[in-house]
C-alpha cells in the first residue's frame, strides 16, 4: 500500500482522532476535578462528540456492515 492509498490516510486519521478524543477526556476529567468553568467543560464535551461522529464515519467507512 502506498501513502496515498485512501484506507491507510482513513487508518492514520482514525488513528489521531482517537488520541485527541482521549486527550479531551482527560482534559475534561481534570476539568470537573477542579471544578473550572462549566463553559469550557461544555466546549471540550462538544469539541468531543464531534470527533466522536467524525470516527464513527470513518470506522463506518473502514468497516462496513455487510449483511448476508
Amino acid at each position: 500500500m502506498t501513502p496515498d492509498d485512501p484506507q491507510e490516510l482513513l487508518k492514520v486519521e482514525l488513528v489521531q482522532l482517537r488520541s485527541e478524543h482521549r486527550r479531551l477526556d482527560a482534559q475534561i476529567e481534570e476539568h470537573v476535578a477542579v471544578g473550572l468553568g462549566s463553559l469550557e467543560v461544555q466546549r471540550l464535551k462538544k469539541r468531543k462528540l464531534a470527533l466522536k461522529d467524525r470516527i464513527t464515519r470513518i470506522e463506518d467507512e473502514l468497516y462496513p456492515d455487510i449483511i448476508a
